[in-house]
């Protein structure tokens, strides 16, 4: 396929917060996105994260809850089960939100560890809508990028061991679009990135 053919990704921040370890016994209790930016053939171009954001609340999906994973969001399930957002409803409205910003690109997620976030979000838009815009593979993970770029042991990487002009200066607060944009910085960064050889 010749690189003019190749089809733009358009790099979009995800973060989840849920009262639980795993979607279906527990549930996504809020959703929140934000665009980091577009790669081509030319190279990667950062977005402003918060121009093109999404943001719900959800009502939860099932009685059960994990009393400290509830506590890390603040979020009060008794209030979620009448004013958030039916599920289907709000996965419906990501879904439209995800492919109107990607027009022209190829959406794909990321997300600061993605796997956590990658499974509730699959999870939910397979049951909830029956599709994912992403496909059902398209998802990056920073942290995994960080250690491929840095050239060290995945287990070895966290936040604090890496370079300080890499890190967004936002707070991580635990709403989930505030950490959508937080998030969305630093993989701008990292996308930009040049560690010295």
């Amino acid at each position: 396929m010749s690189p003019r053919k190749i089809r733009p990704s358009l790099y979009i921040s995800v973060d989840i917060e849920a009262d639980g370890p795993i979607p279906g016994p527990y549930s996504m209790l809020s959703l929140g996105a934000a665009v980091a930016g577009r790669q081509d053939v030319d190279g990667y171009v950062p977005a402003d994260p918060e121009r093109h954001t999404f943001y719900r609340e959800l009502r939860p999906v099932s009685d059960e809850f994990v009393p400290e994973a509830l506590a890390v969001s603040g979020l009060d399930r008794e209030r979620l089960r009448t004013a958030g957002t039916p599920p289907e409803a709000a996965l419906r409205a990501f879904s439209s939100w995800v492919r109107r910003v990607s027009e022209g690109a190829q959406p794909v997620m990321c997300g600061y560890p993605a796997s956590y976030d990658w499974t509730f979000l699959y999870w939910y838009l397979i049951r909830f809508t029956g599709e994912s815009p992403f496909g059902h593979s398209g998802c990056l993970d920073m942290k995994t990028l960080y250690a491929a770029k840095a050239g060290l042991p995945l287990r070895s990487v966290a936040k604090g061991t890496m370079p300080r002009e890499l890190l967004s200066r936002r707070r991580h607060t635990h709403h989930a679009l505030d950490d959508a944009i937080e998030q969305a910085e630093l993989m701008s960064n990292l996308m930009l990135w040049r560690p010295e050889a």
